[in-house]
């Protein structure tokens, strides 16, 4: 009869993701990557990327959504370059499904990590310091976090961590950032289609297009204040 290895220490379970996603981080900024990984770079060798994703599709579509979960777990900042790399790579449609998948991938690995170095305790706290905080987002969890994607606001890891403070369901958080994500993935994916045009990131979004995201943001939280409006009624 096989013996039963010891269970993993309550510690060590708590602290392994978070740990790996830390080691991560560090790792690709010590061989520094988030140099290689320039639009510039990526200038340079896009004729060599589109012929292996043309020669290689499962492969190159398989490569980039690992690369890219990786990059959100690990929270890099070149999310925006990958998007426009996705974009001139595998076209609009397919490159946004990529993106989408690999983000909220990637989105989930970090929201997972952060409640497990959270702990119960931590979000006892916090519950009670902001306790009508803590019970608006408990009711109305969708319509917030839908408003955090749409609207860029916050930075992409600030957006997967927050949500850790509060009793938000893993497949609530997975879904509203699957569609949460959308129009602004299929935005940059979009212009990612001309990434022999682009000269500098801050030249790829207008003000018409953040607008445009920021109605959709406001209108996600119709409902909330509808809610909010019926109580008092």
């Amino acid at each position: 009869m096989r013996e039963r290895k010891p269970p993993m220490p309550a510690p060590l379970r708590r602290f392994a993701l978070p740990a790996l996603l830390l080691a991560g981080f560090a790792a690709a900024y010590a061989l520094g990557l988030h140099h290689l990984l320039t639009l510039e770079n990526l200038k340079n060798h896009r004729d060599e990327l589109q012929t292996f994703a043309r020669t290689n599709p499962v492969t190159a579509g398989g490569a980039f959504v690992l690369a890219y979960a990786a990059a959100v777990g690990f929270s890099l900042p070149v999310a925006s370059l990958l998007t426009l790399l996705g974009g001139f790579v595998f076209g609009l449609w397919l490159g946004t499904g990529l993106v989408v998948i690999a983000a909220t991938l990637g989105a989930t690995l970090v929201f997972v990590a952060a409640r497990s170095a959270f702990g119960d305790g931590l979000r006892k706290k916090v519950a009670g310091m902001e306790g009508r905080f803590s019970n608006q987002i408990r009711d109305n969890q969708v319509g917030f976090l839908l408003f955090l994607r749409l609207v860029p606001l916050f930075p992409f890891f600030v957006v997967n961590i927050l949500p850790a403070l509060f009793p938000v369901p893993l497949r609530t958080f997975a879904w509203t950032t699957l569609i949460g994500i959308l129009p602004g993935s299929a935005v940059y994916v979009n212009i990612g289609r001309t990434l022999g045009d682009i000269d500098t990131l801050s030249d790829i979004i207008s003000g018409q297009t953040l607008l445009a995201l920021t109605l959709l943001g406001v209108l996600s939280l119709v409902p909330t204040a509808y809610n909010s409006f019926k109580k008092k009624a």
